[in-house]
């Protein structure tokens, strides 16, 4: 397995060089890797402090770490912070986060990149998020004995650790100080190949982040005139076959107000969302005029970095992304806002959906009927309505504190010292 690992790391970035010709997210994952190792000298030269190493996959893995991040901000001030990604979608949107003294791409997996980038950051403590798990860089850091956690890990029995042909990569685990899971699945499946000892459940970070994003939330003027006193279905992260389900309802519904977020915002999309949807106006040109036009009764988002705080604003919250294999996008920014969710069928990769819907916050939709007669239910019957947002809302306060065992840990064993 090594040597097909070996394989795929000396690959992985010529392929990426082809694609960057036509394929602008390959583009930025070769070019914000140039002369990267002249840039961190410029910047660790200087540096005096002790280093604290955070790596990231993307934006998501990153939400879900920072409220570490932040803590360890507040309570070792003097610790310099570098924060890394892996894929553009993550870099791009955070580069210039102030949460990090530092932020660039992580360098490909070799052994002697890892060497490289290690002898120039020379970090105290290093912070793994989830899901990202490269041989050299962690064999590396074993090797030099520097702390190395995982956070709000997740594994289940279709990753290669659990396999007959996975001990290459449960090699990896061997290099961590300590597993910070999710889950007691997780945990179980840790034991099961002889890592208890040195994993803990902690929970979900997503849970202090969304509750630090929804106390910290922005209003916003025209929202709330655009909303006024009208019930209001907000459809955040929504792909097309969202929308398709999503329309009819939308466009026979005028007394209803309606804020459509789509994933992506190209134009392409956005164009695609106005034919779908009847009576609509962009976000933008809703700045512009400054008021809502008359008959106008859906809001289409064509910015980034709003949903989180829109869904206040929601009487129920549809979240996008449950017609695609990839499943729902996240539920918990609503749910933290005391909302009823809905969302398409698939979403059985994410234990938070599983559980609202157990808790009856949560309700899945095949088709559009559905659609239809769950949000006619939601709106008509006071008390399931109050019933589903009350037990969202409770949802996300129980699962919260899976940051103070993290600090907790990091305190206790003096990884970080004041």
């Amino acid at each position: 397995m090594r040597l097909l690992y070996r394989l795929f790391v000396w690959l992985y970035p010529k392929a990426a060089w082809l694609l960057s010709f036509y394929n602008p997210k390959a583009g930025l994952w070769v070019s914000g890797r140039k002369d990267q190792f002249r840039k961190l000298h410029v910047v660790f030269h200087k540096n005096d402090r002790p280093v604290v190493w955070m790596h990231c996959s993307s934006l998501g893995e990153f939400e879900q770490g920072k409220p570490v991040l932040e803590s360890i901000r507040h309570r070792y001030p003097h610790y310099f912070i570098l924060l890394t990604f892996f894929s553009p979608s993550g870099y791009e949107v955070r580069k210039n986060d102030p949460i990090a003294d530092h932020i660039c791409y992580l360098p490909m997996d070799r052994p002697y990149t890892a060497q490289k980038f290690l002898n120039i950051v020379q970090p105290s403590l290093v912070l793994f998020v989830k899901y990202e798990y490269w041989f050299y860089y962690l064999n590396e850091i074993k090797e030099r004995d520097i702390p190395l956690l995982l956070i709000s890990g997740v594994f289940r029995e279709d990753q290669p650790f659990f396999k007959w042909y996975g001990a290459f990569y449960r090699k990896m685990l061997q290099c961590f100080s300590h597993l910070f899971v999710q889950n007691e699945a997780s945990l179980s499946r840790l034991a099961q190949i002889g890592y208890a000892h040195k994993a803990s459940i902690s929970g979900d970070t997503r849970f202090d982040r969304v509750i630090q994003i929804a106390d910290a939330s922005a209003s916003f003027e025209l929202i709330e005139q655009f909303c006024s006193n009208y019930p209001v279905i907000i459809a955040g992260s929504t792909w097309t076959e969202d929308d398709e389900a999503l329309d009819h309802f939308v466009n026979h519904h005028p007394n209803i107000r309606f804020i459509i977020a789509p994933h992506d915002i190209d134009e392409d999309r956005l164009k695609e969302c106005e034919q779908l949807y009847t009576h609509t106006i962009r976000y933008s040109l809703l700045k512009e005029k400054k008021q809502v036009p008359d008959g106008v009764h859906v809001l289409i988002m064509d910015n980034m970095g709003m949903l989180s705080s829109l869904y206040r604003y929601a009487s129920i919250a549809y979240i996008g992304g449950g017609f695609g294999d990839d499943g729902i996008h996240n539920a918990l920014e609503a749910a933290v806002f005391d909302k009823p969710l809905v969302f398409g069928p698939v979403y059985d990769k994410y234990t938070e959906a599983i559980e609202l819907i157990e808790r009856e916050a949560a309700y899945s939709i095949e088709d559009a009927l559905e659609l239809e007669e769950l949000f006619t239910s939601l709106l008509n019957d006071s008390a399931l309505f109050e019933q589903a947002g009350k037990a969202a809302g409770a949802y996300v306060k129980e699962k919260s504190g899976a940051c103070d065992k993290i600090m907790d840990y990091i305190q206790a064993n003096r990884l970080l010292t004041n």
